[in-house]
C-alpha cells in the first residue's frame, strides 16, 4: 500500500534530484523509496504478540517498550516477593 509523504528539501537539491530521476528513468518517489529501503534494509520492526495487538489502541506504550523485558520484570517481581 502506498502512502503520501511530504518532505521539505533545499530547492537546488530537488532540482538536481529531478534531473537525476529523469536521466535514469526513475521518479522522485522511486528514488526516495529505494534510498529508504537501502537505509532500513536490515532494520526490522519490533515483534508484538497477538495478545498485545489485541489491546493496541487501548493503552499507550513508550517507543522503547520491550514486551519480553517487561514480562520478565513482572515475573521476577511476582516470584521474588
Amino acid at each position: 500500500m502506498n502512502k503520501k509523504l511530504t518532505l521539505s528539501l533545499n530547492e537546488a537539491v530537488i532540482e538536481k534530484a529531478k534531473l537525476y530521476a529523469e536521466n535514469t528513468g526513475n521518479s522522485l518517489s522511486g528514488l526516495v523509496e529505494d534510498y529508504f529501503e537501502k537505509l532500513t534494509g536490515s532494520y526490522s520492526l519490533p515483534k508484538v504478540s497477538e495478545r498485545l495487538k489485541a489491546i493496541a489502541g487501548k493503552i499507550e506504550l513508550p517507543d522503547n517498550f520491550d514486551e519480553d523485558v517487561e514480562l520478565r520484570k513482572a515475573m521476577e517481581e511476582k516470584h521474588l516477593k
